[in-house]
Parts: C-alpha cells; structure tokens; sequence
C-alpha cells in the first residue's frame, strides 16, 4: 500500500465517523462499536459494493472513477475542499503541481512585501514555512518567533511559542483552520520525506497538533479576523487575506489588514525602528 493510499483509508474513515445515520436518513439508535454510519451503510447509500467500498479504506491499489467517488462524497457530506481533497488522493485528477525550487531567492518577493508596508505581509510555501517578510510583519509578530527552531514557521511558531498563544486571542479557530489548510495541502505530498519528516516531529512534540491532524479535516482558503492582544498596544482586530503566488503554486502571500479604524490608529504604534535605533 503506498502512503498516499493509506491517507485516503484514513480520511474516508475520518469522514464517514462524522455522519450520523440520521442525517441521511436511517434509524439511529442501538449500539453501534464506532461512532457515524458502518460501512455496508454508506456503500448502500452510494450505491456501489461493500467489499470495493472495504477496500478503498483499507487503502488497497483499486480504480476509483470519478462518478462512482463522487457518489461516496455526496453520501459522506464533504465540502468542496474535502471533494477535492478526495479526488487529489485517489488520483482520479491530475493535481499535482510542480515543486518550488529556490523560491527564496526570488528578489522581486522582497520588493512586493516592501511595497506593502505598512501592512504585515508574509509570503509561505504550503507546510507554512516563511520564505519573505517584510519589516511590518517582523515588527507586528515579533515576539512569537522567540524559540530556537529548525525554520521559521507559522503554524509552528504560533502552537509552540507561548508568547503566540497568549497573544493570539482567537487561538481555538486560527489554529484548526491552520492545520485544515496544511491537511489540504498535505494531499499533494504524501510520501514526501521533508513533509513526512516535519509532520512526524511536530506530532511527537506537540500532542494538541498531534489530535487535530488525526481529524483529517481540511479547510478552504477564505478571508479570517484575527484578533491579537499586542503587549505594545493592547487588541488589534485584523483580517487575514491569503493570495496565491501564480509563478510558484506552492507558495502563498499572507496580507493582514485593519479590521476597524482602532485597529488602523493602533498598527503603526507596533514598529519597532525606534528601539532598533537606540540599541
């Protein structure tokens, strides 16, 4: 069984736990030895056979048409992220992008994230590493990258960094959403042994990221308030605005922006060149 066949078992079970069986109209109640639908219930639902169905999730090497999991992500209730995180695993479309190499040399990346000073902006590949910065966000989240670590990364630094979890104020959403977007992207890098790698050392040293990855949830990119509490300047309520670089599929351009006119009378207030300055 290849890896990425065992992540797709593992994502079909994950799912089909979710659903009860009376949100697709079968009998509840009774006692059932795993929570959501069994499986000979959801094959029946998507009309197709139960052992194909076993086998599926069992990670075996078997076709899978695009109608008949189509089928199985109308029975399991997934959104599109989750459809399409579906189809990328089992390799019913042809997903996979090309690698980034040597992004971080691209000059023009540093000049971009100038230009949108004084607004934070960061740019990441898609495990979240950061490749550019510009000054604003250096000075805006400065206190969260204290720790001495392998590289520079969002969602390791803002889970492992306890300047980060008291600061970020909406930890219990912005951290899901994080690692639903890495669950997604993880889809097209199974089997990566610098993902792997990655993701097997931060399971071992953080059991909270450890119990949100064994979810199997996946998020979709959309526009999101984050809330900060800065030791500079008190609450800061901003909104997160992810665009893709189109040169680099792998990479993403993180812009945040005032969410209220407090929040933009605050932001400047962050800068740290006078300390810089004087030291």
């Amino acid at each position: 069984m290849s890896a990425q066949r065992v992540e797709l078992g593992e994502f079909l079970k994950a799912r089909r736990a979710r659903v009860t069986p009376e949100e697709v109209g079968l009998p509840g109640g009774g006692r059932r030895r795993t929570p959501g639908l069994r499986r000979e219930e959801l094959a029946q639902l998507a009309g197709v056979g139960v052992t194909w169905y076993t086998w599926l999730e069992q990670g075996r090497p078997i076709n899978a048409s695009g109608q008949v999991l189509d089928a199985v992500a109308s029975t399991l209730r997934l959104t599109p992220v989750e459809r399409e995180h579906l189809y990328r695993l089992a390799e019913a479309t042809p997903v996979r992008l090309p690698r980034v190499t040597d992004c971080a040399g691209e000059a023009v990346f540093e000049e971009i994230l100038d230009g949108l000073d004084p607004l934070p902006a960061v740019i990441t590949n898609a495990r979240f590493d950061i490749v550019r910065a510009n000054r604003a966000y250096h000075d805006l989240f400065h206190d969260w990258h204290q720790l001495p670590c392998i590289h520079k990364n969002l969602l390791w630094c803002i889970i492992t960094e306890p300047s980060a979890r008291e600061q970020l104020l909406n930890y219990d959403t912005e951290v899901p959403y994080l690692v639903g977007r890495l669950r997604s992207a993880y889809g097209e890098h199974v089997g990566d042994p610098d993902w792997e790698t990655d993701l097997a050392r931060l399971r071992s040293i953080c059991p909270e990221f450890a119990q949100l990855w064994s979810r199997h949830e996946v998020s979709a990119c959309t526009p999101r308030h984050r809330r900060i509490d800065n030791p500079r300047v008190g609450e800061l309520n901003l909104i997160v605005t992810e665009l893709a670089v189109s040169a680099h599929p792998d990479l993403v351009l993180f812009v945040e922006t005032p969410a209220d006119e407090e929040t933009r009378a605050k932001l400047p207030l962050t800068r740290r060149q006078r300390a810089d300055s004087t030291a």
